[in-house]
């Protein structure tokens, strides 16, 4: 067995040093992607008073309607812009779209927030990477101040 793994070692390396790549099927990991977001809403999650929301009871509150978890994905897929209330406060600053994140990632990093960020409110479902391939797909088409149009529809306070 030992022999075997370390074989299979070998021949990895090898196969990397030819210029071949092996596939690699790591989990997403939300928190090390959250790094990207803390930069404007904080490592607390605490956010920036009139430019960047607190990440809290009001994310609760979204992911446990269909049209709040709709909004969430679209957030961090399509980016939002335009003036938004949270927590009864205003805020105005622009959330690039964070394209470059596939599903799984949108999935882990809105998971991250819900259990590790946000931890008042109603309790929280996790995403699936399924999920926020379908919300993305319908969303193609939404352009940052489309989704910031929906943020009151979808439970935003």
């Amino acid at each position: 067995m030992k022999r075997a793994a370390a074989l299979a070692l070998v021949a990895g390396g090898a196969a990397a040093l030819a210029g071949l790549t092996l596939p690699v099927h790591a989990a997403a990991d939300g928190a090390a992607i959250y790094g990207r977001c803390a930069a404007c809403h904080t490592k607390t999650g605490a956010g920036v008073p009139g430019v960047f929301p607190p990440l809290g009871e009001d994310f609760r509150v979204m992911a446990s309607s269909d049209a709040g978890r709709r909004y969430l994905a679209l957030v961090v897929t399509r980016g939002v812009s335009g003036p938004i209330k949270v927590g009864g406060k205003p805020y105005a600053g622009v959330m690039p779209a964070q394209a470059t994140l596939d599903d799984a990632s949108v999935a882990a990093v809105l998971n991250h927030v819900g259990t590790e960020i946000a931890k008042t409110g109603p309790a929280f479902r996790p995403f699936a990477e399924a999920e926020v391939a379908t919300i993305r797909a319908g969303g193609a088409s939404l352009s940052a101040q489309d989704v910031g149009k929906l943020h009151a529809a979808a439970g935003g306070q």
